[in-house]
């Protein structure tokens, strides 16, 4: 019999290897084919072997979950636990931003200003974000290339993006060179939406590496949402500045 799964984490050849070496090791398991791609393994096996017992035998950097078969049949009730997964994943972002949107609106609200809270948010974001991605900075560079068309290009990119984050969280809550932060903003996080919007049509099943690896997180809209939300504050700053 032979299932096939979705593997997070995958970010190299080495990766793949890795997760095909230990696959294979269980005891039943006849043949192993990852796909890096598209983050999918097809695992042969003389008897059944449990998706638990398959998690077990991966490294903790990877996450296994078997890949539904969907038909005719499947109903609403199955649909509707598939996105309550998806939104139970993606809650520590939900819980992050959250924080940071309150903090920035209690740091001005008397009296409140709406430029002063978008300067705010946009420095803690980046502030909490880098922290995150510091807390791994040898995995992040390789899970962020695979969605990051200029760290794929440029791989040293991906080892420096961290402190680039941090930079301009500086720069927005000490208000210094507040333009430059804001063109740098569109640069960074317009290339990035590029790579999340190209990842999202071409539906793969990959990590996202907004919270480094510490979190593990999918790639989902929340990701596009995320970028979108500081891109049309940067917009709207160089609006008011300029105008």
């Amino acid at each position: 019999m032979t299932h096939t799964y979705t593997i997070t984490g995958m970010t190299c050849n080495g990766c793949k290897a890795s997760v095909e070496k230990a696959l294979q090791s269980i005891n039943g398991v006849t043949e192993v084919s990852v796909n890096l791609e598209e983050s999918h393994a097809k695992v042969s096996m003389s008897n059944h072997i449990s998706t638990e017992t398959l998690k077990q035998a991966l490294p903790d950097k990877y996450t296994l979950t078997e890949k539904a078969t969907k038909n005719v049949f499947s109903s609403a009730s199955e649909e509707q636990i598939e996105e309550k997964s998806e939104l139970k994943q993606l809650f520590p972002l939900f819980l992050i931003f959250g924080y940071i949107l309150v903090a920035s609106f209690l740091m001005n609200i008397k009296p409140f200003n709406v430029e002063s809270f978008m300067l705010d948010f946009m420095g803690l974001f980046y502030i909490v974000f880098s922290f995150f991605k510091l807390l791994d900075l040898k995995g992040f560079p390789e899970s962020f290339k695979m969605y990051d068309p200029l760290a794929k290009a440029l791989p040293a990119y991906g080892w420096v993006y961290p402190f680039i984050e941090l930079a301009l969280g500086f720069l927005f809550l000490m208000r210094l060179q507040i333009p430059l932060a804001l063109i740098l903003t569109l640069v960074i996080l317009g290339i990035t939406t590029i790579g999340v919007t190209k990842t999202l049509l071409d539906k793969k099943s990959i990590q996202c590496a907004c919270l480094g690896t510490a979190l593990k997180l999918p790639m989902t809209k929340a990701t596009f949402i995320e970028n979108s939300i500081m891109i049309i504050m940067a917009v709207f700053m160089l609006f008011k500045i300029y105008n």
